[in-house]
């Protein structure tokens, strides 16, 4: 590989002339790497790989050549016999291409790789977070629920390796779910710092099994100091001074340049960058529709209804794509599927070189997205068999990144198109790069069935934008391979009706219907620090044990007697406001279904005022949901044969940095996926949403409510909640304990009483309130994820589930984990009075920290052993 890529020059001088980033490795590094700029709060630079066929165009035989060689190596590490046994993972979207092609040399291995695009009739099998990405959340989809189930090794595969969070995250949800000995991880490039290198032996140490590491070439970005900020007014500066040339400039073939993306609605279609001076874009999500199990959706050939008579001559091919075969692995792609495929490509490439123009001498595959194996197979067979044709493999991409035409530069030109899609979270922004002005004779368009859209054939689409810079486009389509549902378990024909209080929960029985099982009579509780080393090591799942309940001293229940009597105003008017918002936007007569247990007095408050301001009775029940597996699945399944799924409100305390959101979000679009029942909105309502997570809230304040100070004594006295195997079947609610010997310690009522009592005398303030956030701006900022994220990495933590930020969230640290210090803002004050005692009685440090996002974050210990503590429970420094 040539180390001048770009009119002999290092594509990545330019960005290191400017902002002094230095690659330092191995000799490779230059050749397979450029830089680039991008607009992000985490990391300026954007390291540009010239062999993965994703920004830049490359031969596709090198690149298939560089996933095939890593997974020989693979097979070398594990020998044939473990290698036979192994499952591939790739990343989305970028890696997918890269996962396959190690699959391939792996051998007989099955190949998934995580997916943005949630798919009806596929139940999620897990997923995980990618921190620094532009777009976080992937899924695991497989048709076969037990691909992922085993002990063989599990080879996880992404095209760089910079931190080692996204592969850390992983492996902890996949670890946790399906156990085993080995892992490996596969990259094209290992750029970690020593401490991350570190970090992923500490971890493989931690789990009990042997993490093994491939690469093609390794080494280390040297950012100076300031470079972020530097890199942030690099790309502001050019994004004005490009702004400008597009609005003075008539010669843009496809209007004006602009940098990165626009709101959704205002129509911006930005192109190439300009001479040494130019910009970038971003935006989008997938979504796919229903098919039969093991069938795919046919490709259409010949004139298309999306096709628009005015636009840019298009050729179809049809590839006769083989009926049953997937178009990649998002929901498996297994080794039959690989012989079939291989046998396949020779005739399916023939079509593609007929339909050539015979005047072509420089052709690009152009793929879509996460679709990246089939042209990239597609284009390396027509490389072999078009002869004196120069065959370029590259992909479109959701990703913004700025365009300069600088030899210097990665990332030359831009084309930026709508999606075409329909991606599940809305109209936005995609990109193909280094495209334009590549003097490609054809493009050869792949995309698949799912994208086959009016938008792809659209004026400003991404058919119409390729036609502007080559002679030729032609289109294949690739039917999308969409399992169809999966049979779900027998039920029983009536789910039990929900649990009432007195017989189970403080409450008074019109106020909250439980939708849960009684696991009263169940040993549940272990100790803290037992329970946490088994969550941290992946041995247990957090709602598998119940922890001891704590029980506060003399001096902790005046606190919270004083701290609800300091707030009972505010948080009537929080209260208040959540109610009115919902009634005016969501449902005038919603029904109000609260995340047990957090949620569950807020539910209440909001219950209670309804019936005080408008005599409203509205129904509210309590469901659980647990972090990594979901919510409850027949709870939903009761409310929606009782109510109408529209009407229903999910409501919680409080956002710390908005996991629980993320959860949601993913449960329910599961669930309509396996049950086909729709209607149920997963924005939650809060009384307070510091983190920015949400749109229905009553404050953004980080206060103090009182229920969080205590457990179940503020909770009805019912415990969190358990999802046990052996104790909850397919047909069971969620459990959960009736702690009945604690009513002597009870304030469930008298806090609810407390705060209803405050009601008419913030009337006033609440209406204010109501009608402040109703005409503002109230979308989510994800503030507080990134504080977490940050603090995650100054604290050398590397695990945002160990970062527990807010008032509410820092006070269930300090009451059920293993807590190791806790960060309060400077000048913090009575809100963190029962912080600073619990805090105190249990050893813990407590760091005043300026400029804090939030009043306060705890930080859960991060060597999670029982010697992380004393003898004595207390806490013991690092």
């Amino acid at each position: 590989m040539n180390k001048a890529v770009n009119d002999g020059v290092w594509s990545g001088s330019w960005v290191a002339e400017r902002l002094g980033v230095r690659l330092e490795g191995d000799d490779e590094l230059t050749g397979m790497l450029g830089l680039a700029l991008r607009r992000n709060p985490k990391r300026a630079h954007l390291l540009v790989s010239n062999v993965l066929g994703k920004h830049v165009p490359q031969s596709p035989s090198v690149v298939y050549g560089a996933g095939f060689a890593l997974g020989r190596r693979v097979r070398e590490l594990l020998g044939a016999q473990e290698a036979a046994r192994a499952v591939v993972l790739g990343y989305a979207e970028t890696a997918t291409g890269l996962g396959h092609s190690v699959a391939d040399g792996v051998g007989l291995a099955p190949y998934l790789h995580s997916t943005r695009r949630p798919v009806a009739g596929v139940a999620r099998a897990g997923g995980f977070e990618e921190s620094h990405s532009h777009a976080t959340s992937h899924l695991l989809l497989p048709e076969d629920p037990a691909l992922l189930v085993g002990d063989g090794p599990l080879v996880l595969v992404d095209d760089e390796f910079s931190t080692g969070n996204t592969v850390l995250n992983t492996v902890r949800d996949l670890h946790e779910r399906y156990p085993r000995r080995r892992y490996v991880v596969v990259a094209l490039v290992d750029m970690r710092s020593a401490a991350d290198a570190g970090r992923l032996e500490e971890f493989a140490r931690e789990i009990g099994a042997r993490v093994d590491l491939v690469t093609a070439a390794s080494g280390t970005v040297r950012l100076p100091e300031g470079v972020l900020e530097k890199g942030q007014e690099l790309v502001a500066r050019y994004e004005a001074e490009s702004a400008a040339e597009g609005s003075s400039s008539s010669a843009a073939p496809s209007g004006p340049v602009a940098q990165f993306p626009a709101p959704p609605s205002s129509g911006v279609a930005a192109e190439a960058g300009p001479p040494s001076s130019g910009p970038a874009a971003e935006a989008g999500q997938d979504d796919n529709p229903p098919g039969a199990r093991g069938t795919a959706r046919p490709a259409p050939t010949g004139p298309h209804p999306g096709d628009d008579p005015t636009g840019p001559c298009i050729t179809r091919i049809d590839l006769h794509w083989p009926p049953g075969l997937p178009d990649g692995g998002r929901h498996g792609f297994t080794p039959a599927h690989r012989t079939h495929l291989e046998d396949a490509l020779p005739a399916m490439t023939a079509r593609l070189a007929e339909a050539l123009p015979k005047s072509a001498r420089r052709v690009l595959v152009l793929g879509f997205e996460e679709l990246m194996y089939a042209p990239l197979r597609l284009a390396r067979e027509l490389e072999q068999v078009a002869g004196g044709v120069e065959v370029r493999y590259s992909t479109t991409t959701r990703s913004p990144v700025l365009a300069v035409d600088d030899p210097g530069y990665a990332i030359r030109t831009r084309l930026v198109f709508p999606a075409h899609d329909t991606p599940a979270d809305g109209p936005g922004e995609r990109y193909a790069y280094n495209v334009a002005g590549a003097g490609f004779d054809a493009v050869i368009a792949v995309v698949d069935s799912v994208a086959d859209t009016p938008e792809l054939h659209a004026p400003d689409g991404l058919l119409a934008r390729l036609s502007a810079h080559a002679p030729q486009v032609l289109l294949a389509v690739v039917p999308s391979y969409v399992p169809g549902p999966l049979a779900l378990p027998e039920r029983h024909p009536m789910l039990p009706e929900p649990l009432r209080g007195p017989a189970f929960s403080s409450y008074a029985p019109e106020e909250v219907g439980w939708l849960l099982q009684d696991l009263s009579d169940v040993t549940l509780e272990a100790p803290t620090e037992e329970r946490e080393e088994a969550i941290q090591s992946g041995g247990a799942h957090y709602a598998e044990s119940l922890p001891v309940e704590y029980q506060p001293s003399e001096q902790y229940q005046e606190l919270f007697q004083a701290a609800l009597a300091e707030s009972a105003a505010r948080l009537a008017q929080a209260a208040g406001a959540v109610t009115e918002i919902v009634l005016a936007e969501r449902s005038p007569r919603p029904v109000l279904v609260s995340l047990a247990r957090a949620g569950t007095p807020v539910g209440v408050l909001m219950r209670r005022w309804a019936q005080f301001r408008h005599g409203l009775e509205l129904p509210h029940y309590a469901v659980s949901i647990v972090r990594g597996r979901g919510i409850d699945a027949n709870a939903l399944r009761w409310l929606a044969a009782h109510h109408d799924p529209r009407d229903v409100v999910f409501v919680d305390g409080w956002t710390g940095k908005g996991a629980i959101t993320r959860e949601l979000t993913a449960a329910i679009r599961e669930f309509e996926a396996s049950d086909g029942i729709t209607g149920f909105d997963p924005e939650i309502a809060v009384l307070a949403d510091p983190g920015s997570c949400v749109r229905t809230y009553g404050t953004r304040e980080d206060y103090l409510i009182p229920s969080a100070c205590l457990n179940s004594t503020v909770s009805g006295l019912i415990s969190r909640t358990v999802l046990r195997a052996d104790l909850v079947g397919p047909n069971d609610y969620h459990g959960a304990k009736f702690y009945r010997e604690l009513a002597g310690a009870d304030v469930s009522v008298a806090f609810l009483d407390a705060v209803s009592a405050r009601f008419a005398e913030v009337m006033d303030a609440v209406d204010a309130t109501a009608k402040e956030l109703l005409s503002g701006d109230r979308e989510p900022t994800w503030e507080g994820w990134a504080a977490v994220e940050r603090i995650s990495e100054e604290y050398g933590i590397h695990d945002v589930n160990l970062v527990k930020p807010g008032v509410g969230e820092t006070t269930r640290v300090l009451l059920r984990r293993v807590p190791w210090k806790i960060l309060a803002r400077a000048g913090a004050g009575a809100d963190l009075d029962h912080v600073r005692l619990l805090a105190e009685q249990r050893g813990v440090p407590v760091e005043e920290v300026a400029e804090l996002p939030y009043t306060c974050v705890g930080l859960i210990h991060p060597k999670y052993t029982r010697g992380a503590t004393g003898a004595d429970g207390r806490a013991v420094n690092l």
